[in-house]
């Protein structure tokens, strides 16, 4: 029998005081043709804190025609919306990159066919108004791990590339990422100890196993004490977590998996287990 592993070295999980802020578009840049970043200010962001790299805020969306979102606020029996108000559609996202000192806030956003998010994404101009709210809480690794394992497609992506960069220079990091060609490849950091494998589409649909769960399987795990985090499509993160604990021998506790989204469903997101 496995020895258990200490509950101090599988992560902690910290509560944020649950706010939510209408901030400001101050900046909007493409960092790839298909991923927009958008970066966001004003003095409702005071007091915001984001400290894992898988954190996720809720955005509220203006609705068509409204050029403000509409927030809910907490009732007796939850969240409620304003009567009368139109109801702002939401979806849940990643800080990409907090800097308080500049008192900005940076999301990306892959733009897909259609839903509320790439509309607002594709049309975002400085002076645009967003809805956000929480983290609730953080999950936060140890970060003397001896390696790191990140997998998922490019809605992983911003959640990737910020713990490539919050990750202590001496970290060990595999990363796996399908991305839909060679043009969606972002510029993420590059040192000895960083391993990343690229995987592109080119034409095929997106939330099929097709490419990241050959890629994974073929990943050499490194020796020691690590942990392994995947986001994508929820059958997809699925199966690659099957991945990570059956041929991989990883334990359980040891990979953290999640459904981005879903084929065929609107506005899923959920935490993928046994």
């Amino acid at each position: 029998m496995s020895e258990a592993i200490p509950e101090a070295r599988l992560g902690r999980r910290v509560r944020h005081e649950l706010r939510r802020r209408v901030l400001e578009v101050r900046r909007v840049e493409h960092v790839t043709p298909r991923m927009v970043r958008v970066t966001l200010g004003g003095p409702e962001l005071e007091g915001f804190h984001t400290a894992s790299f898988d954190d996720h805020m809720k955005l509220f969306f203006p609705a068509p025609g409204e050029e403000e979102p509409s927030m809910p606020v907490m009732g007796p029996n939850g969240a409620v919306f304003p009567e009368g108000a139109p109801r702002s559609p939401a979806r849940d996202y990643t800080p990409r990159r907090h800097d308080p000192d500049r008192g900005e806030l940076s999301i990306d956003f892959a733009l897909h066919a259609e839903g509320p998010a790439t509309e607002w994404a594709a049309d975002a101009r400085p002076g645009a108004r967003l809805g956000v709210g929480g983290p609730r809480g953080s999950f936060i690794l140890p970060d003397d791990l001896d390696w790191y394992l990140l997998a998922g497609d490019e809605t992983a992506l911003p959640a990737i590339g910020r713990r490539l960069e919050e990750l202590p220079p001496t970290a060990r990091a595999i990363a796996v990422i399908e991305v839909a060609d060679a043009a969606e490849r972002q510029s993420l950091p590059e040192r000895p100890g960083i391993e990343i494998h690229w995987l592109e589409r080119n034409g095929a649909p997106a939330g099929e196993p097709g490419r990241l769960e050959p890629a994974l399987s073929a990943v050499a795990i490194p020796p020691g004490e690590g942990h392994a985090w995947v986001a994508c499509e929820s059958e997809v993160a699925r199966l690659l977590r099957r991945v990570l604990t059956e041929r991989h021998g990883l334990p359980k506790e040891r990979v953290k998996a999640a459904g981005y989204w879903r084929r065929g469903a609107v506005a899923s997101h959920e935490v993928v287990g046994d």
